[in-house]
């Protein structure tokens, strides 16, 4: 009798799953410490002692592994904001806490992010790319890490906190694009947070708080935003 069930792996299968893996964890150390420019093949192959053809057999070119470390860092990028989003705390808790952790996850790994968002020029239609369309977006990594936002906004919504005359998903990419501008700041001007005229500085962990503290404030409606005045993240 057929069944369902996916067939048993083989020793073969988990060997060559055990390699693949040797070959994107090494990978994944060579772009943290040296970006896409200093990531090779055969970069790689010294890296792991393996010759440039055994890894070739598990990625075409250097451009299909950096693919697998971008949908990597997007998969790590989801569970990250979608964990922060549904912990169990007060909503306005969880939503800081969603668009901080994508500035620090992104701050964390600048090559990766940087490596992200690469491409988004080459999928525009303009540059010979299918017509983008909102259906393909939202099954992207991108777009499912994008859909955490939407979720969040509906949820304030919903709960009385913001503004229902906002467009949920216009305001979700307005916190993106505030997000995505920070980190991209604190990447490329690393002491970006520190460049203010007094004596104590902010960290930039104290930085991204008071970001994220600033942009869930502006979706507040009036009446909330009134009883939450330390809401803006300023220290005491």
């Amino acid at each position: 009798m057929q069944t369902d069930d996916a067939p048993e792996e083989t020793p073969a299968d988990r060997r060559r799953s055990r390699v693949r893996e040797s070959i994107i964890s090494a990978a994944e150390r060579v772009f943290a410490k040296e970006g896409e420019e200093g990531l090779s093949i055969r970069r790689l192959a010294d890296e792991i002692d393996y010759s440039p053809s055994a890894i070739y057999k598990y990625f075409g070119s250097k451009e299909e592994l950096i693919d697998e470390l971008k949908e990597a860092f997007f998969e790590r990028l989801l569970e990250k904001v979608d964990n922060s989003s549904s912990a169990d705390r007060p909503f306005l808790e969880r939503a800081k806490a969603c668009v901080a952790t994508y500035v620090e996850t992104a701050v964390t790994r600048p090559f990766h992010y940087a490596a992200a968002f690469s491409s988004i020029q080459n999928d525009l239609p303009e540059n010979g790319a299918g017509i983008l369309s909102w259906d393909g977006f939202v099954a992207s990594q991108k777009g499912q890490a994008f859909g955490v936002l939407i979720s969040m906004v509906r949820e304030g919504q919903e709960l009385g906190v913001f503004d229902p005359a906002l467009h949920p998903v216009i305001a979700a990419k307005s916190l993106w694009a505030g997000s995505h501008g920070l980190a991209q700041l604190l990447i490329h001007v690393p002491k970006f947070h520190q460049l203010v005229p007094d004596e104590t500085p902010m960290s930039a962990t104290d930085f991204i708080e008071f970001h994220a503290s600033l942009q869930i404030r502006s979706l507040l409606k009036p009446a909330v935003a009134s009883e939450n005045g330390d809401l803006s993240g300023q220290a005491t």
